[in-house]
């Protein structure tokens, strides 16, 4: 079993009898399941890692592991009371189907998977969920997308009727749904997981088809920004660090997605880039504004898009060291978001690891711990816009933010 387990982690298992194709990372979740007699990860002995985990794991030491792995089990029962009876996790929907596959997320963060122990049933029925908001034209989004249409999309009726407009959200559903299906791809059973394939096929030409179309400043090439809502540009930071990630993920799964999709993503980061300040912007121009959630976007982008850049990124982060989260709800920059940059810049900062990390993750850690509930869930964010999104959304980007050092969810792992 030992020298399986070594096997995965350089490359791919197929067990066909039982299950599609593993991706590396999850498999080695569900062989520890194994190896431990079928207990989940939260039943390890605390602070429990894989040798390749330790430089992330001992940021904090064990007892202080102890704390943060209650909170995140506290934050993951509360969740799971929060699932609805088609399989979605409480959200609006114009926060859906992304408010479910975060919370998918966060639960495979950890350890659990779908089919699999105490929380398996319910992942299945938000995996179905997700899928089944596709429309037509592969967009992953629950409601309408807006009035108007750029050039190059043909977007249909929305497959829930809704009296608010998501032009602004329907491409976040769509990129961190995308996300979520291509992590869970080989996590299924067979007939999901015959499902899964074809909604991330379409899911993928929809990005696509998205990313080329016409944008009105070359500046914005190769990004994404919001689906019919027409605003001072074509593409942002936010918007096309998500399609990045989806993007990396079906790689990962070895889905077909050419390395200049990637490449034309990363090129649109990269003029979000300013030298002289040291950060990323969420974008130019007459928007131009920054946050740190937008400068742990642009280190993470740099990261999974297969570019990295050691000088920009150690900049970036060392620009982030220096603003750390020392109180709970805090905001910094122009438009920031706190659970959403906690979640960018914990991801950015276990990419860039060694000092970076080990400065970074302890105060984090004990920022977020000290905002739990009693019953488990983060209060809604604190900024007016996101605020309506609710506390699924962001219990499962704080969950998110705290299992970096486990390294379960493979497009994140170092």
């Amino acid at each position: 079993m030992r020298d399986l387990f070594r096997w995965v982690k350089r490359g791919m298992l197929h067990l066909p009898s039982t299950r599609c194709k593993f991706q590396r990372g999850a498999l080695a979740a569900f062989l520890l399941l194994v190896l431990s007699g079928g207990r989940a990860l939260s039943q390890q002995p605390a602070g429990a890692v894989l040798p390749e985990q330790e430089s992330l794991a001992s940021a904090i030491s064990p007892q202080a592991w102890v704390h943060v792995e209650a909170s995140i089990e506290r934050a993951l029962a509360w969740l799971a009371r929060q699932q609805k009876g088609d399989g979605s996790f409480n959200a609006p929907m114009t926060a859906q189907p992304a408010a479910t596959s975060l919370a998918v997320m966060a639960f495979i963060s950890k350890g659990h998977l779908p089919g699999e122990g105490p929380y398996g049933r319910q992942l299945d029925a938000a995996i179905d969920f997700v899928v089944r908001c596709q429309q037509p034209n592969g967009l992953l989004a629950a409601s309408g997308a807006g009035q108007l249409e750029p050039q190059g999309l043909q977007l249909q009726t929305s497959v829930v009727t809704t009296g608010a407009s998501s032009g602004k959200t329907a491409n976040y559903n769509h990129g961190i749904s995308g996300l979520m299906l291509t992590e869970v791809y080989g996590l299924t059973d067979r007939a999901r997981c015959a499902k899964l394939k074809p909604a991330i096929l379409k899911a993928l030409e929809f990005s696509r088809r998205d990313q080329i179309a016409g944008k009105t400043n070359p500046q914005d090439l190769g990004g994404w920004r919001y689906l019919n809502y027409r605003t001072s540009g074509d593409s942002d930071l936010s918007v096309t660090s998500w399609q990045l990630m989806f993007y990396r993920s079906a790689r990962n799964a070895e889905f077909p997605v050419p390395k200049q999709y990637a490449d034309d993503a990363v090129g649109y980061v990269l003029r979000c880039w300013d030298q002289q300040q040291g950060i990323f912007y969420y974008k130019r121009g007459s928007e131009q504004r920054w946050s740190r959630g937008m400068v742990g976007a642009g280190i993470l982008c740099l990261a999974l898009g297969g570019q990295p850049d050691e000088r920009i990124s150690t900049r970036a982060g060392d620009w982030l060291l220096t603003r750390p989260f020392s109180q709970f709800g805090e905001t910094m920059g122009t438009g920031d978001r706190f659970f959403y940059s906690t979640y960018y810049c914990s991801q950015a900062m276990a990419q860039l690891g060694g000092r970076h990390w080990r400065q970074f993750f302890p105060q984090l850690a004990n920022v977020l711990l000290q905002g739990q509930e009693p019953s488990g869930e983060w209060p809604a964010e604190p900024y007016a816009n996101d605020r309506t999104y609710g506390n699924t959304y962001t219990t499962a980007l704080a969950v998110l933010s705290l299992t970096p050092p486990l390294q379960l969810l493979p497009v994140y792992q170092r």
